[in-house]
């Protein structure tokens, strides 16, 4: 499949790709167990253990900021991407030796080892997300047809690491011990950067291994003012931003509230022909990178086929989409509520009904949020903004966390109900925005 998908794509995509790949693997993998490691192991409140898990999502969507301005100005993508990786499985490592301790222990005097674990961990993802995003646009030119079609294929490679994360940490670290989920998710990220510093001489182009600060040596003219319509398609960042904020604030309930109603709420036991299974809540997490793996292909296909009938929507307009999308989830999410009050615990289906509906919204705004930062953004600025543009998922991450920290306190229609209506409103005000936006993107779909 991916090959049909990537004729005549550079290699160097795929070196991203599978980077990408076991980065995601690395954090997804941490992130399925880590709300359920915190109340389990570490025995902390439902209330503590979401800000907390909020607090390390949003910080890990800021510190792209800091990764991609040292890239562009000293590093260049190449040193930001092998330092980050290596990082982010240290601080893996790190939070590994934790879970093999006893939890009596940790409480009393380790808990400062397991907080500078997940700094480590945030650190790194800095300086691997911002670049190794911002290296595959390097590699096409800014109207290339092919471009947004690449970030459909680094954006597989994304979710097929998200994918399988749950299945071997999440098995591995409810089943097994936390420590070796833990574990795994290190090991398998050094992996990835061990496999990106074998090929990327050969695969990746010279950009990558340069800053692109143009006052760097004499050689090259000092930096020229931003034109008036560059700073017209930088404001449409900013203005995007502002309502991914929106979306990305409820769909991360799916790492922290909707988990703990998988947990508490659905029925998860598997009986076929006398043989019984206990569905692991961890597992969950790997629904919407399946999604996102079958229906990619079918939603870069549709986009080409609309483009070549002139009737492809403008960015804006598909992340209206995108928002209309995630609120129907938390739509149904309301009736697997009312149902569950009505009869106790109700059908995994309903949540991957949900998880759908989420998938859907995510492919109508994140791959393309992706390519029309690289499309909209200044050469010199091309990582700082990327990491600008991942700020989003920081104020959003921390929204997210903070708010499911009282999906005990809340009536659970209450609560389900608040996103259906901010995602909602979110999408009808950038509806009524898609005009001026158009106009200062100037010509870029």
């Amino acid at each position: 499949m991916l090959t049909k998908m990537g004729h005549d794509h550079p290699k160097g995509l795929y070196l991203c790709f599978s980077v990408e790949m076991w980065e995601r693997f690395s954090f997804y993998g941490m992130r399925a167990l880590l709300v359920l490691f915190m109340t389990k192991f570490l025995l902390l409140t439902t209330e503590q253990a979401g800000h907390l898990y909020g607090w390390y999502l949003g910080v890990v969507y800021l510190t792209p900021l800091a990764g991609g301005y040292i890239a562009d100005r000293y590093w260049g993508m190449n040193k930001a991407i092998i330092f980050g990786g290596t990082t982010m499985a240290i601080g893996q490592l790190l939070l590994a030796a934790v879970a093999f301790m006893s939890p009596e222990v940790v409480k009393a005097d380790m808990m400062w080892m397991f907080y500078l674990s997940l700094v480590i961990i945030v650190i790194g993802c800095g300086f691997i997300k911002a670049n190794i995003s911002t290296a595959v646009g390097t590699m096409y030119e800014k109207n290339d047809p092919r471009r947004d079609g690449a970030y459909t294929i680094f954006y597989i490679g994304i979710n097929l690491g998200a994918f399988f994360a749950p299945l071997i940490c999440g098995t591995l670290g409810e089943k097994v011990g936390w420590g070796w989920g833990f574990g795994s998710a290190g090991i398998l990220m050094l992996v990835g950067v061990i496999n990106y510093i074998m090929y990327n001489k050969k695969l990746l182009p010279a950009r990558v291994f340069e800053a692109a600060n143009c006052k760097k040596n004499g050689n090259q003219a000092p930096c020229e003012p931003l034109t008036k319509e560059e700073k017209h398609k930088i404001a449409v960042i900013f203005i995007m931003m502002f309502f991914v904020i929106f979306f990305w604030a409820s769909f991360e309930q799916a790492g922290s509230s909707l988990t703990l109603f998988a947990d508490r709420a659905t029925n998860r036991a598997i009986s076929i022909f006398g043989w019984n299974w206990i569905f692991p809540t961890s597992w969950f997490q790997s629904v919407n990178p399946l999604f996102i793996f079958v229906l990619a292909p079918l939603f870069s296909g549709l986009w080409v086929r609309m483009a070549e009938r002139n009737i492809e929507p403008s960015t804006p307009f598909k992340f209206v989409w995108g928002l209309v999308l995630l609120a129907l989830g938390f739509v149904l999410m309301i009736f697997a509520v009312m149902a569950y009050e009505k009869g106790g615990p109700i059908s995994m289906l309903w949540l991957l009904g949900v998880y759908l509906l989420h998938t859907l919204g995510e492919l109508c705004l994140s791959p393309v949020g992706l390519s029309l930062v690289t499309k909209l953004s200044p050469a010199r600025f091309a990582s700082l903004l990327m990491g600008t543009w991942f700020m989003a998922n920081f104020i959003a991450n921390l929204a997210s966390g903070l708010f499911a920290g009282n999906y005990d306190a809340m009536d659970h229609k209450t609560f389900f109900l608040i996103p259906v209506i901010t995602a909602g409103a979110a999408a009808i005000l950038l509806l009524l925005l898609i005009k001026p936006i158009k106009k200062w993107m100037h010509g870029i779909h």
